[in-house]
């Protein structure tokens, strides 16, 4: 359990992050999520990896918080941002600035585009693990995506992004 949690808990605790929004919340979710894992290893099939089933409870975790009553959705206040020690200082700041308003255009997408966003981009997942951790067809997956980054491009016009980086 322990090399279990070390190779995997960064990855479920930034998926946690973006999915709630408050990061003492998703760390309360990832201990929820890695005792089920401890509970319910043996229920694991095989059919995926293992870091998809985990992300998998995770999400089933965070999900469950946010439709008990009583909670809202907390304002993003969480940002991560890994600075490149061979640029400019003003580089850097562009950088920051370019990257704080691509997340506040990735907050205006809805729930379902920013976390099939979130999976195939940030956690790198193919669109099969995608479509097992959200419970839909790949096809639905294809379909969020697209729609997903036709609304990204629109948002960040909006905001004056061009693509790429400084």
């Amino acid at each position: 359990m322990r090399t279990l949690y070390g190779r995997h808990s960064t990855r479920v605790l930034r998926f946690l992050i973006r999915l709630v929004r408050d990061q003492s919340r998703a760390e309360d979710l990832m201990s929820d999520a890695f005792f089920d894992v401890w509970r319910q290893a043996s229920r694991f099939e095989g059919r995926s990896s293992v870091s998809t089933w985990i992300l998998s409870i995770a999400r089933f975790k965070a999900l469950s918080s946010m439709r008990r009553p009583g909670e809202r959705e907390l304002e993003s206040e969480i940002a991560e941002a890994v600075e490149d020690e061979a640029d400019t200082p003003e580089v850097v700041a562009q950088k920051a600035s370019k990257a704080e308003a691509l997340r506040r255009c990735l907050g205006q997408l809805s729930a379902e585009h920013r976390e099939v966003v979130d999976l195939v981009y940030y956690h790198e997942r193919s669109v099969e693990e995608a479509s097992q951790i959200l419970g839909v067809p790949a096809a639905t997956v294809k379909t969020r995506m697209f729609y997903a980054r036709k609304r990204l491009a629109e948002l960040m016009a909006a905001a004056g992004l061009e693509r790429g980086w400084p």
